[in-house]
């Protein structure tokens, strides 16, 4: 079993990653911005509401700050440590290869399946938009477009990511600005609302903090997407200042478009009238007069699905490929455009000390295997949606939490190694620790405990709980296999916290 070195940040850097440094400070923010406004927010926040009433404004504090905080210490390992398996990579030098084996192939399954409803569900909004065109023609056109986009050079994912995001951000924007007019009565036909339906119908905890609770659980997994910020940050120039810079903007900005949404929602209008898969944005809108609410909505979420499609596909692509570069995924895979690869094996200079010819590539083959299994993901989505599919999602549905964990017990290892070792590598720093990190944890552990308690939540975690238990005991079992000799090409791992 290789072990992580502990030399100091003073000792020489390991050759630079092969992947390509195409993308901007632009482009990272941007990502960071609108990688979590998705249809979570603008579709399912009405089921919180339902759950929750006025009060849903406060289960999106308490998500949004776990969200943050979880973002903040992933922020200063990747600040300190950028590499292209972000978490995996921090995982596997904090608490060992099991962890990092682990929470990698679980991310890249949990966004692999992901990517298979949001496919799906583009595809029935354009299918409502041209009918004569078959759901499955979308998903095949989105799916070769992004697969194209992903294929090329990374700044062609880091452009479509920002315009995505910036309609995304546009648009609501645009609705807080109306909404506020709205509240106040300066918009034609309209009068102040006041506190009235804050405080009306049952007033602010209509179903007491049980209500805000469930909230919590409904609208938590909203906030999953940050991650991807912190794996593209070793594709940019500046991989450390490009990480923390992206993270201090995105996370309170992301705070204030969700809070201050679901703010103006249960203000303009009574919880009450909100309704679980029916967007509250479209019921605000038609409220307060906005024509064709509905229509403009529908093309937010159909861009917010497509971006998350792109975004899914790029984090899976580059998570496969960085555990290949730790032996624990095909080395095949660490084929990179240009006729670059990082890996045992003889380059094509003739070289067989895992030289290659060109840094500066794309992962294609590695693009193309998370394409493949999302291609699969999606055809079972559509032939087999309420059972075969659906063990799939379940299997997914807590791994975001399992993830988040792994992140705040790498944290709290690296944190106090790094301190004493390369202090000068902690340009981004969690918030008071060790205290919220461990907060984090146990808030973490609670919301498990409560989705257990939850009917629906429930079958999420045993099955998640199940898929996490059989990637572990394969992580245990490599591990002990190879306990015999050193992983192929393991040993040209650099020092710990050198990695660049």
């Amino acid at each position: 079993m290789h072990e992580a070195s502990s030399t100091p940040a003073a000792a020489p850097a390991p050759p630079a990653e092969p992947l390509s440094h195409g993308l901007k400070q632009r482009h990272l923010t941007m990502l960071g911005l609108g990688g979590v406004i998705g249809a979570g927010l603008f579709v399912g926040s009405g089921a919180g509401i339902a759950v929750a009433g006025p009060a849903i404004v406060v289960s999106y504090l308490i998500a949004g700050a776990l969200a943050m905080l979880v973002m903040r210490m992933l922020g200063e390992m990747s600040a300190a440590m950028p590499a292209s398996g972000s978490f995996s990579v921090h995982a596997e030098r904090a608490l060992g290869r099991w962890a990092g084996f682990s929470v990698g192939w679980l991310y890249w399954f949990l966004l692999v399946v992901v990517l298979a409803v949001e496919a799906t569900a583009a595809a029935q909004i354009a299918h409502g938009w041209v009918p004569g065109i078959e759901p499955w023609a979308w998903v095949l056109l989105f799916m070769v477009v992004f697969t194209a986009a992903n294929l090329t050079a990374v700044k062609n994912f880091g452009e479509f990511e920002f315009w995505f995001a910036s309609l995304k951000v546009g648009a609501i924007v645009v609705f807080l600005v109306l909404g506020l007019l709205a509240v106040l009565g300066w918009l034609p036909d309209t009068d102040p609302v006041g506190m009235t339906n804050l405080t009306g119908q049952g007033g602010f905890l209509p179903n007491g903090w049980g209500g805000v609770v469930s909230g919590v659980l409904t609208v938590v997994f909203a906030f999953g997407g940050l991650e991807v910020v912190t794996i593209a940050a070793a594709e940019t120039d500046d991989p450390a200042r490009a990480v923390g810079r992206a993270v201090r903007s995105a996370v309170v900005r992301i705070l204030f478009f969700y809070v201050g949404s679901m703010l103006v929602i249960v203000t303009v209008l009574p919880w009450t009238a909100q309704q679980a898969g029916l967007s509250p944005y479209v019921k605000v809108l038609d409220a307060i007069g906005v024509p064709s609410a509905g229509q403009i909505m529908n093309i937010v979420v159909f861009v917010a699905l497509l971006s998350a499609l792109n975004a899914n596909l790029y984090g899976s692509s580059r998570m496969i490929f960085s555990l290949a570069e730790r032996g624990e995924a095909p080395r095949g895979l660490l084929k990179v455009s240009g006729g670059g690869s990082k890996g045992g094996g003889a380059s094509k200079n003739g070289g067989s000390d895992g030289s290659r010819e060109r840094a500066g590539g794309v992962p294609r083959r590695a693009v193309l295997a998370s394409v493949a299994f999302g291609f699969v993901s999606v055809l079972l989505n559509l032939l087999w949606p309420d059972t075969v599919f659906l063990y799939m999602l379940n299997s997914v549905g807590a791994v975001l939490l399992f993830v988040w964990a792994l992140i705040a017990a790498s944290q709290l290892r690296l944190r106090a190694r790094l301190e004493q070792e390369a202090p000068d590598a902690l340009a981004l720093r969690m918030w008071w620790f060790p205290y919220l990190t461990w907060v984090t944890l146990a808030g973490l552990f609670g919301v498990l405990l409560l989705m257990l308690t939850d009917d629906a939540a429930r079958p999420q975690v045993l099955w998640s709980g199940g898929a996490t238990a059989l990637v572990l005991l394969v992580a245990v079992g490599r591990q002990r296999r190879e306990r015999k000799g050193p992983r192929p090409g393991h040993e040209r791992e650099g020092p710990a916290f050198t990695d660049r």
